[in-house]
């Protein structure tokens, strides 16, 4: 079992609300650095207000054992091209140490933020990844370069503009999932899937994994050999008073997924599709002031791990032993004292009984 953390290390709270200590770039290299030193086996980037790109790179730079991956960079705000020469770079940079976390992002985003035309997602991803892949063979191996799919036709490959062969192997990847069709999807192409934070071990198990399955089996792959990934959510504190602020910020969260359309399955296995409508018409309203007070304590414990310092890491052990291969978890360090305790956390997580169950 692996355990791996965000580069920004639990400073940037997990709400709705601007964190009270933001992330300073200028300081990646040596936060991976102190990353590295308390025992974490793995480190990613988010791609919400950063590059991932960019910020993996910084951390390649700055680590020589630590793991790192994006998780995730939105694959289609790219092209194939664009993704797979910045993955082939940072395998590179990293010596072997880099991950291609590929996520879809929803429609609005892709059509109002990105400014993308949208087709089906998971035909989409199968393309993509197959033309990533396709990059990868002609640079190391000298392939011709002629991949055709229904969206995409690549045949043109200069000297100039190929880098060559490198003595590492192509990264893995992994695609994030939350619905069947992109687990199915993951199955068949890539090397692993993160499933989405607010995806409970019941979802995953009943829905996620035999999708994942059915995609390994038609890839005529073991799936044994594949990674299941995700950094749930997670609300810990020294104290019960400070737990109270972060049970706070994860209840907007909470709040916040089951708003968005493309997430209800994950809250209609437990009943709560009519409660995610509502709030999805509260989000429609900007009323994101609201939403939290409708998660209420059975929800929040349903969809996040809450606990203080000393008892987190059991409880992250308890719930997720038997479900994923990588577990992401971390609490802000601002103290000698502060990473000690993360130290720990870090050991007790790895040193437990994990036994993941494959569909």
């Amino acid at each position: 079992m692996k355990i791996y953390t965000e580069l920004n290390l639990g400073k940037t709270d997990p709400g709705l609300r601007e964190p009270d200590e933001p992330f300073d770039i200028t300081k990646a290299c040596e936060t991976a650095k102190l990353v590295e030193s308390l025992g974490f086996d793995g480190m990613v980037s988010t791609e919400t207000k950063d590059d991932s790109f960019i910020m993996t790179a910084l951390a390649a730079h700055g680590t020589s054992t630590l793991e790192i991956a994006t998780s995730v960079a939105i694959a289609f705000a790219r092209t194939p091209y664009v993704t797979a020469m910045a993955a082939w770079r940072l395998q590179a940079l990293s010596r072997g140490r880099f991950t291609l976390g590929l996520g879809p992002q929803v429609k609005a985003h892709l059509v109002r933020r990105f400014g993308l035309d949208y087709t089906p997602a998971g035909s989409w991803m199968r393309d993509y990844v197959g033309a990533v892949r396709a990059f990868w063979d002609c640079w190391q191996n000298g392939t011709k370069l002629n991949y055709v799919s229904d969206r995409y036709k690549l045949d043109l490959m200069v000297p100039l503009f190929n880098p060559g062969p490198m003595p590492f192997s192509p990264p893995p990847i992994h695609v994030a999932a939350l619905n069947t069709v992109m687990c199915q999807v993951a199955g068949e192409v890539a090397d692993g899937f993160r499933p989405h934070p607010v995806c409970t071990p019941r979802y995953i198990k009943e829905v996620l994994k035999p999708a994942f399955a059915r995609g390994v089996a038609k890839s005529g792959r073991n799936v044994q050999d594949m990674s299941v990934a995700m950094k749930p959510l997670v609300a810990a504190a020294a104290t019960e008073e400070e737990l109270e602020k972060k049970i706070r910020d994860v209840r907007a969260r909470v709040a916040f997924y089951a708003s968005t359309p493309a997430y209800r399955p994950a809250f209609e296995i437990w009943g709560l599709g009519d409660l995610a409508d509502r709030l999805s018409v509260l989000s429609r309203e900007q009323r994101w002031e609201e939403m939290p007070a409708y998660v209420d304590d059975e929800m929040l414990n349903t969809y996040a791990v809450v606990g203080l310092y000393d008892e987190i890491a059991d409880k992250i052990v308890e719930r997720f032993s038997d479900t994923l291969t990588h577990v992401g978890f971390s609490i802000a360090v601002n103290s000698d004292d502060d990473a000690d305790k993360l130290r720990k956390m870090v050991r007790r997580v790895q040193e437990s009984n994990w036994t993941p169950e494959q569909a």
